[in-house]
C-alpha cells in the first residue's frame, strides 16, 4: 500500500489538472497561433507559466485504484500487476485462471 500523502497529492494534482484545463488549452492556443502578434503570444505564454504547476497533466502519475501503487500499473485495468494477481487468484477477475506449468 501506497503513503496516503502521495496518494491524497496525486488526488490533489487531478482535481487541479480538470479545473485548469479550459484555461490551459485556451491559452496554448494563443501562444501557438502564428497569425497572432508576438505580444499577444508571449503574453499567454507568460499567463501560462502563472498558473499553478501541478495543474499540467504532465504531473500526473499513474496509481493503482486499489492500492495506490505507482508501478507496474495496467493501463487497461488501472491496477497494478501485484493487484491483478491478488484478484486474479482469489477468482474476482472473470476469465483470469492461474497459470501452472
Amino acid at each position: 500500500m501506497a503513503k496516503k500523502s502521495m496518494i491524497e497529492r496525486e488526488k490533489k494534482r487531478q482535481k487541479l489538472v480538470e479545473q485548469y484545463a479550459a484555461k490551459r488549452a485556451a491559452l496554448k492556443e494563443i501562444a501557438n497561433d502564428e497569425t497572432k502578434p508576438m505580444e499577444e503570444r508571449f503574453k499567454a505564454r507568460l499567463d501560462l507559466a502563472k498558473l499553478p504547476r501541478n495543474s499540467s497533466p504532465t504531473r500526473l502519475h499513474n496509481r493503482c485504484q486499489l492500492t495506490g501503487r505507482p508501478h507496474a500499473y495496467y493501463r487497461k485495468l488501472k491496477i497494478s500487476r501485484i493487484a491483478l494477481r491478488e484478484l486474479g487468484s482469489n477468482g474476482q477477475l472473470p476469465g483470469v485462471v492461474k497459470s501452472s506449468w
